[in-house]
């Protein structure tokens, strides 16, 4: 596209026409390039908090990005609230009947364009500089198919402290295998940046799990052997009571189930272990007519038991979880 520019040395270069005209020219020909980073963000019922989500990941400067947004056959207000978001700030958006989180998370991975992606909730709010530092790390890094970030909590009012939660600051500077088979380190799915045409390579999202994030990261695991976690706060992780992770019994159940797929690694059976006894003592914190009632589910002879099964008569408000 050519452009005719005159009056280069006028006083009021920003009130060129053609000044103007071969600025906006260039601003929509680097929106129609691929990006290098595609945010993908699956919608389901969170009116109250999807504005502010699409806004902190619009605000994001200093790496060409898309947003792709799926709502999943949303009940509330959110299609209308997304609706006017996307006049406003420009994203991709879809709304259309309700298909489950895997088959939305699928399809938004077939219309990302960027090198790197990153999944991100309806219900989180993205810092500032989020997608610049993953960006440049995996540009940088290139043996490194996948990053991971830091995170914050978040109460369902918006209020957060200064402080990354602990539980994944202890994963830095990289993650094994096996800590995070065996439960020795974690990290948290609204931190990560992949390379679209790995994560592609490696089959996608797996449908057979109800969630994404504990399947593919051992996978990636299983193949690299360690993957970096960088100091980056990444996500405001908000907690309302509503998230996937405060149902046990499926998040649990699942990660056994996965866990599965491994059963011929030598760490198999103290994985195993060690997941149950993880299990009981989430459930000692939140129920414990629950974990009384699986005991003899998840009960064994391990250290990792032995050492949880005190806090089934501790009260509640003298546990950490």
């Amino acid at each position: 596209m050519e452009y005719s520019i005159t009056n280069m040395f006028a006083e009021k270069m920003t009130e060129n026409v053609y000044v103007k005209a071969f600025a906006q020219g260039v601003e929509t020909e680097q929106r129609e390039l691929p990006p290098l980073v595609s945010v993908l963000l699956a919608s389901y019922n969170h009116e109250k908090y999807v504005e502010a989500a699409v806004r902190s990941v619009m605000a994001q400067k200093g790496v060409s990005f898309e947003l792709i947004v799926i709502d999943d056959g949303s009940t509330d207000s959110s299609p209308e609230i997304l609706e006017k978001l996307q006049a406003e700030l420009g994203f991709t958006y879809i709304h259309r009947e309700n298909k489950g989180l895997m088959a939305t998370m699928s399809e938004l991975l077939s219309l990302a364009r960027g090198k790197y992606f990153s999944s991100f909730a309806s219900d989180d709010m993205m810092p500032a500089g989020r997608l610049e530092a993953q960006a440049n790390y995996l540009e940088s890094h290139p043996q490194d198919p996948i990053c991971f970030g830091q995170i914050i909590l978040m109460d369902a009012e918006g209020n957060y402290g200064n402080t990354p939660d602990p539980r994944y600051t202890r994963s830095i500077p990289r993650l094994t295998f096996e800590q995070f088979f065996l439960g020795k380190r974690e990290v948290h799915g609204c931190s990560e940046m992949i390379r679209l045409d790995v994560f592609r390579e490696m089959g996608g999202y797996d449908p057979e799990y109800p969630f994404e994030d504990f399947p593919q990261w051992l996978k990636f695991l299983h193949k690299y052997g360690s993957l970096p976690v960088l100091p980056t706060l990444c996500c405001y992780y908000r907690v309302h009571g509503n998230n996937m992770s405060s149902d046990r019994a499926l998040m649990y159940g699942t990660f056994l189930k996965v866990l599965e797929r491994y059963r011929n690694h030598p760490l198999y059976p103290k994985a195993v272990r060690i997941w149950k006894s993880h299990w009981f003592s989430a459930l000692c914190y939140s129920d414990k007519k629950e974990a009384l009632r699986k005991l003899p589910q998840l009960a064994s002879f391990s250290a990792a038991f032995i050492k949880r099964f005190p806090k089934l008569f501790i009260p509640k408000f003298l546990l950490k979880q």
